[in-house]
C-alpha cells in the first residue's frame, strides 16, 4: 500500500513548502499555506477506481487531415469573436474574473445560444440554488429546451450526470467548490482542486464533453488556485469590468485553437450582456473635449481598433511625497515617461502628483501609448488644451525620440468616421486615407507642437494622404 506524504501548499500559486509557514515565499500572500496529503505512488486505476485511458499508439502526422472537429458558434457574436469561432469540441477552458462582474450571466447566455443551435448543456451551479438560477435564467430569456441544470458539488455526481445526459458542453460554476471524496484533501484546497480538474479534463480527452470551468481571481487579479490549472485546460479567459460600471471585457490569455489577445465587449443591462459593436463611440461618449490632460490614443487589441481616451491629472505634492499612479497602464512605465519628460524635454515634474488613467477599464501594455500619455500629463501639467481632432501614438525612447507603431493604419480605422482628422506620430508612420499625419521625430517636437514652446521651436511635418513628405 502507498504511504502518504505531507506536504503544504499554497492555495493562492499553488507553490510547495516543506514546511508551514505563515507567508508564501513565492507570491507573499498570508495564510494561505496549507498542509496536503499526497499519495506518490497511486493505484493501477483512477482514484475512485476506474479504468485508466489505453495507452494512445503513435500515429503518423499526414493521416491526420481531416480530423479536426468544428467549433460549436454560441450565437454571442462577441463570445465567439475571442473564441475563434465558438468552443471547441472536447476542450476545457477556464472563466476567471472577479465577483459581480458576470460570469454566471455570460454563461447563462453562452448556453442558452448553444441550445439554440441543437446543443445540449448542463450547468452545474455549485455556489447558487436552482431557484437563484431559474429566476436569473428567466430574466435572460434563457429557459431553453435542452439546457439542464445541477446544484451539486460532488465531482462523482456531476460527471455521473453529464454522462447520463449526453451533453455538449459542461459548465461548473465554480471549480473552487467541488471536492472529490476519493482525493483525501478538503474541499478547497489545492490539490482538492488540482484533483477534479484533472477528471473533468481526462473525461474530455476521453471524447466527453467541452468542459469550461469558472474560477475566482486573487486581490491582485491573477487566477486563483494552483497555477498548474490554467497548464492543464486548452483556453483561459479573463472577464473583467467594474461592477459599478456597465462595461465588460473578455480576453483570452492563452488558447489553443485560435489566436490570443482579442477582446469582446458587452454592455451590462437589464436584460443580460448585451454585445458592442461600436466600441469607439462607446469608449468616447462621456469625453470632454477641452479639458486639459485629456488625448485619445488608438489602441489595437487583437485585430480589432479601439479609440481610447487617455486622462491625466498633475497637482503640487507635499515635500518628499510625489506619487505616481496609473490606472489600466503600467506604473514603472509612467514612472520612466515622467523621466525622459523631464531630462528630454524639460518638462520638471518632481514636485508634483501624477495620475493616469485609460478610461473605460482598457488596460494599456502597449508600448505605442507612450507618446499620449506624455502628452496627457505635459497637458495636465501646464493647462493647455490638446485639440480635440487629434489623435495620438508613438513609443518614447530614453533618448526622447519616437518610433512607429506597427499596424498605425489599422489601429485609425474608426478615427475619420468619429471625427477625428489629424494624428500626431513618428516620422515614416502610414495612417489611414482622410487624415492628416503630424509627424514629429522626438517627444520635446511633438510637445512644442502641440502645447506652445517648452524648449526650442517646433519642427512639425504636416502630410496628408499617410506619407509624410520630406522636409
Amino acid at each position: 500500500m502507498s504511504r502518504t506524504r505531507t506536504t503544504f501548499r499554497c492555495r493562492d500559486c499553488g507553490a510547495a513548502a516543506p514546511r508551514w509557514a505563515g507567508r508564501c515565499a513565492t507570491c507573499g500572500e498570508w495564510n494561505t499555506v496549507e498542509e496536503e496529503a499526497t499519495v506518490p505512488d497511486g493505484p493501477p486505476g483512477g482514484a475512485d477506481g476506474s479504468p485508466r485511458r489505453p495507452e494512445a499508439a503513435p500515429v503518423e502526422i499526414g493521416v491526420l487531415a481531416g480530423l479536426d472537429e468544428p467549433v460549436m458558434p454560441t450565437g454571442l457574436a462577441e463570445f465567439d469573436r475571442v473564441l475563434a469561432g465558438g468552443l471547441t469540441p472536447a476542450s476545457v477552458t477556464l472563466l476567471a474574473g472577479e465577483p459581480g462582474t458576470g460570469k454566471s450571466t455570460l454563461l447563462l447566455q453562452v448556453l442558452a445560444g448553444l441550445a439554440a443551435g441543437g446543443r445540449r448543456s448542463l450547468l452545474v451551479s455549485a455556489e447558487e440554488s436552482l431557484a437563484q438560477v431559474h429566476r436569473r435564467a428567466d430574466r435572460l430569456g434563457a429557459l431553453c429546451p435542452g439546457l439542464w441544470v445541477a446544484a451539486d458539488t460532488d465531482l462523482g455526481r456531476i460527471r455521473a450526470a453529464a454522462s447520463r445526459l449526453a451533453v455538449d458542453v459542461l459548465v461548473v460554476d465554480s471549480v473552487q467548490t467541488v471536492s472529490d471524496p476519493a482525493s483525501g484533501s478538503p474541499p478547497g484546497s489545492v490539490a482538492q482542486v488540482r484533483a477534479c480538474a484533472q477528471r473533468l479534463v481526462d473525461d474530455a480527452k476521453s471524447g466527453g464533453p467541452a468542459v469550461v470551468l469558472v474560477g475566482h481571481v486573487t486581490k491582485d487579479g491573477s487566477i486563483a488556485g494552483p497555477r498548474v490549472l490554467e497548464h492543464l485546460v486548452d483556453t483561459v479567459l479573463t472577464f473583467e469590468g467594474e461592477r459599478h460600471d456597465t462595461l465588460r471585457m473578455l480576453r483570452a490569455v492563452k488558447h489553443r485553437f485560435g489566436p490570443v489577445g482579442e477582446l469582446g465587449l458587452w454592455e451590462m443591462t437589464g436584460a443580460g450582456l448585451s454585445g458592442v459593436t461600436d466600441a469607439g463611440a462607446l469608449l468616447l461618449a462621456d469625453r470632454r473635449p477641452g479639458t486639459p490632460g485629456s488625448v485619445v490614443f488608438p489602441a489595437l487589441e487583437g485585430r480589432r481598433p479601439l479609440l481610447v481616451e487617455i486622462q491625466a491629472l498633475v497637482a503640487p505634492a507635499a515635500p518628499g511625497t510625489a506619487r505616481r499612479a496609473a490606472s489600466g497602464y503600467e506604473t514603472g512605465r509612467l514612472t520612466q515617461l515622467l523621466a525622459v519628460l523631464e531630462r528630454r524635454a524639460g518638462l520638471a515634474l518632481g514636485g508634483q502628483d501624477v495620475y493616469v488613467s485609460a478610461v473605460g477599464g482598457i488596460r494599456l501594455a502597449d508600448p505605442g501609448a507612450d507618446l499620449a500619455v506624455a502628452l496627457a500629463v505635459a497637458s495636465a501639467a501646464t493647462g493647455r488644451v490638446v485639440d480635440e481632432d487629434l489623435v495620438v501614438l508613438g513609443e518614447v525612447g530614453l533618448g526622447g525620440e519616437l518610433r512607429r507603431v506597427p499596424n498605425a493604419a489599422r489601429r485609425l480605422a474608426d478615427a475619420g468616421r468619429l471625427g477625428f482628422g489629424r494624428v500626431l506620430a513618428p516620422a515614416g508612420s502610414a495612417v489611414a486615407d482622410g487624415l492628416a499625419l503630424l509627424a514629429a521625430g522626438t517627444l520635446e517636437e511633438a510637445l512644442d507642437g502641440h502645447l506652445g514652446r517648452l524648449s526650442r521651436p517646433p519642427r512639425l511635418r504636416v502630410v496628408t494622404g499617410g506619407h509624410p513628405s520630406a522636409g
